[in-house]
């Protein structure tokens, strides 16, 4: 399957999903007012790959920070996420900040799928 990577820019967060090298990563800022674009892609990604995923599928999310419209878009992807086969979330989060570690917990909640927190 074709990797997916979609560059950071200073309202949406860098994607980089490539099972052929088992990354699968979201990084940066995620505050755009219709962060769609970006998240609309990796769905889209994410449905292909559930059809053949790899053993074990680890994805990192390192935010630095995310406003209300980037949340809903958060949620769809790790539910998303909850439909592939061995998958886990590693929330990562400063150490400092609880806002940005309690914001992972409550996803963890609201879908069926393993989270780890660790701090950077």
């Amino acid at each position: 399957m074709k990797p997916l990577q979609i560059a950071e820019t200073p309202t949406t967060p860098s994607v980089l999903f490539d099972p052929g090298k088992n990354i699968f990563e979201i990084a940066g800022r995620s505050v755009a007012d219709n962060p769609s674009e970006v998240y609309q892609a990796v769905l889209q990604w994410l449905t292909q790959y559930a059809r053949d995923p790899r053993p074990v599928t680890l994805v990192s999310i390192k935010l630095e920070f995310f406003n209300t419209a980037s949340s809903k878009a958060l949620l769809d992807t790790l539910s998303a996420l909850s439909f592939i086969r061995n998958a886990k979330v590693i929330w990562f989060h400063p150490e400092d900040d609880d806002d940005m570690r309690e914001a992972g917990e409550e996803f963890f909640e609201l879908v069926s799928i393993p989270f780890e927190f660790k701090t950077y």
